[in-house]
């Protein structure tokens, strides 16, 4: 079994359970939830193109550089994707990444507990160095999300890759490290026991 190996992750707020071909109408339904790939400064996959990314994460997860997962809110329901990626075992660095929320579930603790999941697990089970994060210079929702986790901004690479709409990205990359967890950790426990305002 390559490293890191499938595994399903419980949180209060959010189930991660490893990608499978029959989550496709799920998740298509589920990206319909704000229309999320028309959003230019990131990568979504459409309702039509589902199948072919779940293709496509699956063949990274063969290859042995990702592993991805499907997203289910606290009820059960689907709503999203998230991956480990650029999955370095040598180094034992991952960084998490390919993530989409249905729009309902965004600014809620989903998200948080899924993120506090995947990075209790890098830290704790994989003994990963480092975690990273990489987002478009201009997706400020994003930046804003990574760095309320805690993660730190090593730099900007810039003119780092062609967006499908032809436009240069410049990618904006967050790290947190080994040594950095157990703050980041009870920031991100802190976070989660806070009352949230009704949605």
């Amino acid at each position: 079994m390559g490293w890191p190996a499938p595994v399903e992750l419980h949180g209060e707020h959010a189930t991660l359970r490893p990608l499978s071909a029959g989550d496709e109408a799920a998740l298509a339904e589920a990206v319909r939830d704000g229309e999320l790939w028309n959003l230019w400064y990131t990568a979504v996959p459409s309702p039509e193109g589902m199948g072919a990314e779940i293709v496509r994460r699956l063949g990274l997860q063969r290859a042995g550089t990702m592993l991805p997962f499907t997203v289910l809110d606290a009820v059960g329901r689907v709503a999203g994707m998230t991956t480990y990626m650029n999955v370095d075992a040598v180094n034992r660095r991952v960084e998490i990444g390919s993530t989409w929320i249905a729009k309902s579930a965004q600014r809620g603790p989903l998200n948080t507990d899924a993120k506090r999941m995947l990075l209790a697990h890098a830290f704790e089970a994989l003994d990963c160095i480092a975690v990273e994060f990489r987002t478009h210079r201009l997706n400020q929702q994003s930046r804003r999300a990574i760095e309320r986790l805690g993660a730190q901004l090593d730099g900007i690479l810039r003119a780092h890759q062609r967006s499908p709409n032809g436009s240069l990205r410049d990618t904006a990359v967050y790290s947190i490290t080994a040594p950095e967890w157990p703050a980041v950790k009870a920031h991100l426990e802190w976070q989660l026991a806070q009352p949230r305002p009704p949605r």
